[in-house]
C-alpha cells in the first residue's frame, strides 16, 4: 500500500478526519464509509445452484445488519437464476427507494457454452443499469469452475458486496 512520505518541512503527512495517512498535502480525499445506517439497499438473489446463494445471502445480510443497516431497510427479490438479475435490479433502481443495491447468484462452469453466455450477459447487464440509473450495485455473482470453488468463495463475497454496497452508498451521497 502506498504511504506518503514526510513533506519538505520533514513533518509527517497530514491525516484524515478517520485517522489514516493523507496521500497528499492539501488534496481533499473522501474516505471510505462503512456506515450503514439510514441507508436502503436493495439485494437481487438468483435460486439456481441455490445452496450456495443462500450462503452468499446469509453473509451479505449478516454484514449489512453489522454495518448499521436496519433489517427493515433491506428488501430481498429472488429471481430463477443469474441472466434475470439485471432486470430486476433495473427497476429497484427506477423505483428510487435505494441507496444501493446487491446482485448474488452463482454460475458454475459445465460442460456447454452456456457458462460463457450467462456469465458474459449477466455481468454486462449489471454494469449497464449500475450506470444508466446511477446507482452502486455490489455484484455477487460468483463465476467458477465447480462447487467447491463457489462454495470456499461464498461467504467472503457476500460480506464484500456488503461492504462495497454501503461504501459506495456514502461515497455517491458525498458527492452529490
Amino acid at each position: 500500500m502506498f504511504r506518503p512520505k514526510p513533506n519538505e518541512a520533514g513533518r509527517a503527512a497530514p491525516q484524515n478526519e478517520d485517522g489514516t495517512m493523507a496521500r497528499f498535502d492539501r488534496i481533499h480525499e473522501i474516505a471510505p464509509r462503512l456506515e450503514g445506517q439510514g441507508l436502503a439497499v436493495g439485494v437481487v438473489m438468483s435460486r439456481f445452484n441455490q445452496d450456495i446463494c443462500e450462503g452468499l445471502l446469509s453473509a451479505c445480510i449478516d454484514r449489512l445488519q453489522q454495518l448499521g443497516v436496519a433489517a427493515e431497510d433491506i428488501t430481498l427479490a429472488t429471481v430463477p437464476g443469474a441472466l434475470e438479475i439485471p432486470l430486476v435490479l433495473q427497476r429497484m433502481a427506477a423505483s428510487g427507494r435505494f441507496d444501493a443495491l446487491v446482485a448474488l447468484g452463482a454460475v458454475i462452469r459445465g460442460e456447454t457454452y452456456h457458462f460463457e453466455l450467462v456469465a458474459n450477459e449477466q455481468g454486462s447487464g449489471i454494469t449497464r443499469v449500475a450506470l444508466d440509473a446511477a446507482i452502486p450495485i455490489a455484484n455477487g455473482v460468483l463465476t467458477t469452475e465447480d462447487d467447491d470453488q463457489a462454495i470456499a468463495r461464498m461467504r467472503a463475497k457476500g460480506r464484500e458486496c456488503a461492504e462495497a454496497a454501503v461504501e459506495m452508498a456514502n461515497l455517491l451521497k458525498e458527492l452529490a
